[in-house]
């Protein structure tokens, strides 16, 4: 008999197939191996942890119109049909509602140690050279400019905003990737972030000399 992990997994392959590659099973499989990581240095619910990060992006509001509602349904009904405890899913469902970065500014104080795991393991899979390629490829996807010298990037903006920005891909990384080394909650999460944070220095300088030909 498969354990509810095996089967979220199953799950989850199949509701992404043919996702936007930044987004899809290879990227949930990142974060919940990241997240195992993590867990592992922390005192935490494992079940709570592989689950949340298995399920984060089921339904990532980008591609369902801004829609934050669809995900939460979709994880609830899919663990209810599990026998997941209702102490469980609840904690899932928190966890699949606070994540993004763009609501970090509509977040509860206290967060539980499984958010901040999950959390730091999905900012983890947005920075350094995986970082890099699916900030790239979201870019092309969304047909944006990759840099324009005359666009500065905009470093203030509100979540409806940020939502609907369709700004360059370098200006990208000054607006959301090079901000989350300083973001990350735990020691795991600060170590990891940061040999990721350097290399994306190292892309940007030499993006430039390309750039300008030096």
């Amino acid at each position: 008999m498969k354990s509810t992990i095996e089967n979220t997994v199953e799950f989850v392959k199949e509701k992404l197939e043919g996702a936007e590659a930044g987004h899809d099973w290879y990227h949930i499989e990142r974060v919940w191996k990241l997240s195992k990581k993590i867990a592992a240095t922390e005192d935490c619910n494992q079940e709570v942890v592989e689950l949340s990060a298995l399920l984060h992006d089921i339904a990532d509001p980008k591609f369902h119109n801004g829609d934050e509602t669809i995900a939460p349904k979709i994880a609830r009904e899919f663990l209810e049909g599990q026998q997941i405890s209702e102490g469980v899913i609840e904690k899932v469902l928190f966890i699949i509602k606070n994540i993004s970065f763009k609501n970090r500014g509509e977040v509860p104080a206290g967060l539980p140690i499984e958010l901040k795991i999950v959390q730091d393991a999905d900012r983890i899979d947005a920075i350094g050279a995986i970082g890099i390629g699916r900030t790239f490829n979201f870019g092309g996807f969304k047909n944006n400019p990759m840099y324009d010298p005359e666009v500065q990037p905009s470093l203030n903006m509100s979540k409806e905003e940020y939502k609907k920005s369709n700004g360059t891909t370098i200006n990208h990384f000054y607006e959301k990737l090079l901000l989350l080394k300083d973001l990350m909650n735990t020691g795991k999460g600060k170590e990891l972030a940061q040999e990721r944070h350097d290399y994306m220095l190292g892309f940007l300088d030499q993006f430039y000399k390309e750039w300008n030909v030096d």
